[in-house]
């Protein structure tokens, strides 16, 4: 996959300029603008009782929502995509999600800007291509407009961190067979929108997004992920997965719209 925004999120981000630019972008049109550019004419069907969505009604700091989903299927079927889909941000689709291996139920929950009062939604596409919904209102808790607002942070502590990386295993359920483990991945950067003046300068900071976090047990893709602007500040990722018993690393690579790529492997344990 190519380290930079991909066609559905470009799409989206050009959809959404233009409803913005000709005043269509209000409740009710601007997700008919943005399933009309990313999906086109495919049906979507309603997701409730095969995904769950949950998000903070009303989120302290607009800068870091969370944002959880869990999908699944019964049938035979596996989750190829889940996708995260932000309606009045600056770019809607926050993030896809593409999903290694034969997955029949996947769980995930990352942090996203939210740029206004929005409705969030999940999209997952099945194996059969069959595309499934769901949504929830997050109302607005005031204050700047999470894309525009600076990174947090001494600026040259920002950039010397930059690549840093983290995982952290967390405690499995334990209605769940011991193969399911679920982890948590933290990534240092500050994922800079192009939206931020410098108040000193008043020139933008250029763009310097996260374009792509990819994660392998082994040889073995867990998942890849398509970022864009709407990622929080220093990306953290919480995920569950099939325990690979013939791996012993989880690797995890970032990369930037600048070029830059970041690999780091952590021991998840001895391979058998």
């Amino acid at each position: 996959m190519e380290a930079h925004v991909s066609r559905l999120l470009r799409a989206a981000a050009f959809t959404a300029a233009l409803a913005i630019a000709s005043g269509t972008a209000c409740a009710g049109t601007i997700w008919d603008e943005i399933k009309g550019s990313v999906y086109g004419d495919k049906k979507i069907e309603d997701g409730r009782g095969l995904i769950s969505l949950d998000a903070p009604n009303r989120p302290e700091d607009m800068r870091r929502v969370p944002i959880a989903v869990d999908a699944g299927f019964t049938d035979g079927r596996t989750v190829k995509t889940v996708s995260f889909i932000i309606d009045e941000n600056p770019t809607p689709v926050v993030a896809v999600f593409h999903m290694g291996g034969a997955r029949e139920h996947v769980s995930l929950k990352s942090e996203f800007r939210v740029n206004a009062q929005s409705d969030v939604r999940a999209v997952v596409e099945a194996s059969d291509g069959k595309l499934y919904m769901v949504s929830q209102l997050i109302k607005f808790a005031g204050g700047q407009a999470s894309c525009s607002a600076p990174p947090a942070g001494d600026p040259a502590e920002i950039a010397a961190n930059m690549g840093k990386m983290s995982y952290e295993p967390i405690v499995a359920d334990a209605a769940k067979s011991s193969i399911d483990v679920r982890g948590r991945i933290k990534m240092s950067h500050p994922n800079h929108t192009g939206m931020v003046m410098d108040q000193i300068t008043l020139l933008y900071t250029p763009m310097k997004m996260v374009s792509e976090i990819s994660v392998k047990q082994g040889d073995e893709p867990v998942f890849t992920v398509e970022g864009s602007i709407a990622l929080a500040q220093d990306p953290m990722i919480e995920f569950d997965m099939k325990r690979n018993l013939h791996a012993s690393e989880l690797e995890v690579t970032m990369k930037d719209t600048d070029g830059g790529s970041w690999t780091k492997k952590f021991p998840i344990g001895p391979a058998s």
